[in-house]
Parts: structure tokens; sequence; C-alpha cells
């Protein structure tokens, strides 16, 4: 079994982490388009168009073909309902900084659920274990209180204030020895 293979579906307490493929379109969606979800997890806070969710699909699924990890979606492990999409890529979008990020968004129906905390922690395993990176980052908005309390209780500290799609954003980071 290769590294990719061996982290492309993972188990948590509550939740199957499965490789976020173009056949999860319907559900991934669903969950991007709810203005909910958009306000903070796509960039200018509007909910995107079918197309671009196709678009950011298809990029999910490239990212996993060229770099062996990437988002996974999120379902529940005793209903096997989508619960939302989360894990780890490339930076690619965020000038300046070219580190592996660990991203969330959770269905608005499931949050403070602690289901971005347990997806968080996932990635900071995947990472410093399979993946052997020495540090990752994750970002919001400043006034996303609830990520960054995702990213404090998943060990992530506070980096820095960057800028992201032109809008004020706060980067947290951990290293390995955390």
């Amino acid at each position: 079994m290769t590294q990719a293979e061996s982290i492309e579906r993972l188990e948590t307490p509550r939740m199957v982490l499965e490789r976020l493929r173009m056949e999860h379109l319907h559900e991934v969606s669903r969950l991007l388009r709810d203005p909910r979800v958009a306000a903070t997890g796509w960039p200018g806070g509007k909910p995107p168009s079918e197309r671009e969710v196709i678009i950011s699909l298809e990029d999910k699924e490239r990212h996993w073909e060229r770099h062996g990890f990437g988002m996974w979606l999120m379902r529940d492990r005793k209903t096997g309902e989508m619960v939302g999409r989360g894990g780890l890529q490339w930076t690619f979008y965020v000038r300046d900084i070219d580190e592996v990020e660990a991203g969330w968004s959770v269905v608005p129906e499931r949050w403070a659920q602690g289901l971005a905390t347990e997806l968080a922690l996932a990635s900071v395993d995947v990472a410093f274990g399979p993946l052997d990176h020495e540090r990752i980052v994750a970002f919001t908005t400043p006034d996303n209180a609830a990520s960054q309390r995702v990213m404090e209780k998943a060990g992530f500290s506070y980096d820095r204030g960057i800028l992201h799609v032109g809008l004020p954003h706060v980067l947290y980071s951990i290293r390995r020895d955390r």
C-alpha cells in the first residue's frame, strides 16, 4: 500500500474521511453553496456558482494526483451522511506562503459539535506522520472566532496577519515539535 492509499480513507472517532472526488460533486456543492458556509469558506464570502464548485473539485482531485494527499469528504460514521470537507493542501492561492495548510468546512447543522476540531487533529496527525512535514498552517478571517478556536484546540498558534483574496486573515501555524 502506498502512502497516498493509506491516507485516502481514514476514520476518526465520529467520522470517515474519504479522498475528495468528482463523484462527491452534489454533496460538496450543497455544502459550499450554502450562504452560511460561503460567508467564511469561499473567497469573497458569497456562494460560488456551480461551475466554480466544479473547478474547485477538479483542483482538489489534481492536488491528490500530484501530491499524494489532499482534502477529504467528511462523513458521519453512524449515518454515512456528509458532514463537511477538509484536510491538507498546498497554499497555492495565498501570496508569499508556500506551505501545507489545514482547512475545513462543516455543514451548519453540525456546527459546534467538534467535528472541525476532530478533522483538524486528524490533519495534523497525517501531516506530521505519513507526510513527514515539519510545519503546517491554517488561516481564516479575523472575525471567524469559531475557526480560530478549532486551530487552537488542534495545537496551532497565532503566527501573523496576512492578506488573502484581498482581505485580512489571521495565519496560525503548528510545528512537528508541538
